[in-house]
Parts: C-alpha cells; sequence; structure tokens
C-alpha cells in the first residue's frame, strides 16, 4: 500500500509543474484538448443511442416479462458504457501521445533535467519518433480493446456485474495507462516497449497507484486536458524511481 501510495504521489508531483512550469504545461494541454474535443463528441454520439444499442444487443430477452427484461437492457447499457470509458480513456493517451509527441517529450526532458542525471538526448528525427510513438501506442490500443471487452463481458453479469467490470477496466486499465505515460522516459534510456512493460512489472504497485489516480482523474468531464501534461511529468518521476530502485537492489 505505502509503494501504491508512492505511485499516486508521483503524479502530485507532475501537476506541481503547472505551478513551476506553466507555458510548457500549456502547450502540452493543446494536443489534448484538440483529441479530447473528438472524444466527447464520440462519447455523446454514443450515449445517445445508448438505448437502441442496448435492446439490439438484448434481442433475446424479447420474450421475458418485466423487471427481468429491463434489468438485463440496463446491464448492458452499463457495460457499454464500461467499455467506452475503457477503450477510450486508453485510445484517447494512445492518439494524444503520437499527435503531441515532440511537446511531451520536452515536458519529460524538463523533469529530467529539474531531477539530475538526465539521459543525453535522443538524436533522432522527428518523423522517425512519431512513427516509433505511433508503433507503440498501436500495440497498447489493442490491449485496450481487448481489457474492454474483457470488461463489457464481466458487466453483463447480473446485479454486481457492472461495478466489476467498472473495478477490471479501473485496475487494469491503469496498468496499461502507467506503461503508455512512460514511454518517453523509457525511450530516452533505450528501452522498447517489452523491456518497459517487465521493468515496470519489477514495481507493480507503485505503477499500479500512478497509473489508477491517472485513470480517475481522466475519467472526469475535461480532466484530461488538464491531467495529461501533468501525467507525462509524473510518468517521468516513475519510471526514474523505477529504474533507480532496481539499481539499488542490483548493488546489494
Amino acid at each position: 500500500m505505502r509503494e501504491f501510495l508512492h505511485g499516486v504521489g508521483d503524479l502530485g508531483r507532475g501537476f506541481r509543474l503547472w505551478g513551476s512550469s506553466p507555458r510548457l504545461m500549456l502547450l502540452g494541454a493543446v494536443p489534448a484538448l484538440i483529441v479530447g474535443a473528438v472524444w466527447v463528441g464520440l462519447l455523446i454520439a454514443l450515449l445517445t443511442s445508448i438505448d437502441g444499442l442496448a435492446v439490439w444487443l438484448t434481442g433475446f430477452a424479447d420474450g421475458w416479462s418485466e423487471p427481468f427484461r429491463s434489468a438485463v437492457r440496463a446491464a448492458a447499457g452499463l457495460a457499454i458504457v464500461v467499455l467506452a470509458v475503457v477503450v477510450g480513456a486508453l485510445s484517447f493517451t494512445a492518439v494524444v501521445l503520437t499527435v503531441g509527441d515532440p511537446f511531451y517529450e520536452r515536458i519529460s526532458r524538463a523533469v529530467e533535467v529539474r531531477l539530475g542525471d538526465a539521459p543525453p538526448e535522443r538524436d533522432e528525427p522527428l518523423l522517425r519518433g512519431v512513427l516509433r510513438a505511433a508503433g507503440d501506442g498501436l500495440v497498447l490500443l489493442l490491449a485496450s480493446i481487448v481489457v474492454g471487452l474483457t470488461s463489457f463481458f464481466l458487466g453483463l453479469i447480473p446485479v454486481a456485474g457492472p461495478a466489476i467490470g467498472g473495478l477490471f477496466g479501473v485496475v487494469v486499465g491503469g496498468w496499461f495507462l502507467a506503461v503508455e505515460l512512460t514511454g518517453t522516459p523509457f525511450d530516452a534510456r533505450g528501452f522498447r516497449l517489452k523491456e518497459r512493460r517487465r521493468t515496470l512489472q519489477r514495481s507493480c504497485a507503485r505503477t499500479l497507484g500512478f497509473g489508477v489516480a491517472t485513470w480517475l482523474v481522466f475519467i472526469i468531464p475535461f480532466g484530461a486536458v488538464i491531467a495529461m501534461p501533468a501525467a507525462v511529468g509524473g510518468a517521468t518521476v516513475l519510471s526514474r524511481r523505477v529504474l533507480e530502485r532496481i539499481a539499488a537492489v542490483e548493488l546489494r
């Protein structure tokens, strides 16, 4: 639990950048604002058609008596919302990190320099960096779809399903969110996606603390726009602490 709370604190350290580097953070909020506007529009479109989708998915219940028919359709509607939130949050992060890669690299670099012992700057062409971020984002996006579908089917369980599916989405989605956000600091040290994931697993509780806290902020209306640059800064702090801990253990 202490490590989990340290992870939550890493996100808090990222939010402090709004006070110390407001102009840089505003730059980081621009890609999140643009992508967020599109995602909000898609969510509104989904919510306006949620009743029809629930009826379509539960056609097998047309002949059921009340209140069972309404109950299963309400569960289906909530499951669809859980699916949309899980896939939406992870895909939002993947797209924003790809679109705003130069901005978020600057934020991560500023945190590295402030904390000291920053890795050498990458001499990488802009296009190659964007394509690399897009490739990693695509892999994690596919994983998010699997997580979202699992949350959806869990949400169909009578009575407790939506709560179980939502909790699963928060925990597992939070983990993948942390993996996504730590891309820049790990890439700066030559770690690819598979190595990054394995490294974060060695500090699972702290990574989950950061990811779950970020997830909960992201699902607040417009929270993702404000939190996105802070999450990148917090992810840089998290990455350094995880790597420092591993280095300390290996030196013993």
